[in-house]
Formats: C-alpha cells, sequence, structure tokens
C-alpha cells in the first residue's frame, strides 16, 4: 500500500532508513520528546543519541503501510523487520507536528 505521508513525517523515515542519526534528530524541535521501549529522551541531543545507539545496535528496514489520525497524533503503522528481539514486527507511531517540525513521537506495538 502506498501513502502519502506528510513531509516531515516522510523526512524522519528517509533518514531513519538511512541509519543517518543526525537527519533524524534534525526532523524533530528543540525540545521535542521521544518515547520508544518504555524510555523518553527529551531535546534534539537525546533524540540524536538514541537513533545513534539503536542504528548501531540493531539492523532493521522499517516500511510504512496505513495512517491515520487520532485527534492532533499522526498514526503510522510501519513493518519492521531486523536483527531485534521479535522482529518482525508493526509497530504504530504517534506524531505530534508543529509546523514543520516533530514534537512527540511515541513508538509502540
Amino acid at each position: 500500500m502506498d501513502i502519502q505521508l506528510p513531509e516531515t513525517i516522510a523526512a524522519y523515515f528517509r533518514a531513519d532508513r538511512n541509519t543517518n542519526a543526525e537527519a533524524v534528530a534534525a526532523c524533530f524541535s528543540d525540545d521535542a520528546v521521544v518515547t520508544d521501549e518504555k524510555n523518553v529522551y527529551r531535546g534534539r541531543d537525546a533524540i540524536r543519541r538514541w537513533k545513534a545507539e539503536a542504528s548501531t545496535k540493531y539492523t532493521y528496514t522499517v516500511a510504512p503501510f496505513a495512517m491515520t489520525m487520532e485527534g492532533p497524533r499522526t498514526v503510522v503503522t510501519s513493518h519492521l523487520v531486523g536483527d531485534f528481539p521479535g522482529s518482525p514486527v508493526d509497530l504504530r507511531y504517534f506524531f505530534v507536528l508543529e509546523k514543520d517540525k516533530i514534537a512527540e513521537l511515541e513508538i509502540a506495538l
């Protein structure tokens, strides 16, 4: 299924696909918050470290296949396949956008 993601979210997935932690962090506002695997990362520096660590720890591909809105959140469901425990898995990415940046991201089953 081909979906049309908002450009900011599409940029996030492009940067993630390229394992570019700097480009991932650039998608976020200065005071953004990411929640992943019950850990919270606040600010671009913490987000950059989170993504750099995940990119070195695991090799994976992510393929967004569905998008819905839940109030102010854009929910993107993606299929992940890689060398991480539980692979493959479908995860939901809950994005809150402010202007052209990601203000919040929660990644959950």
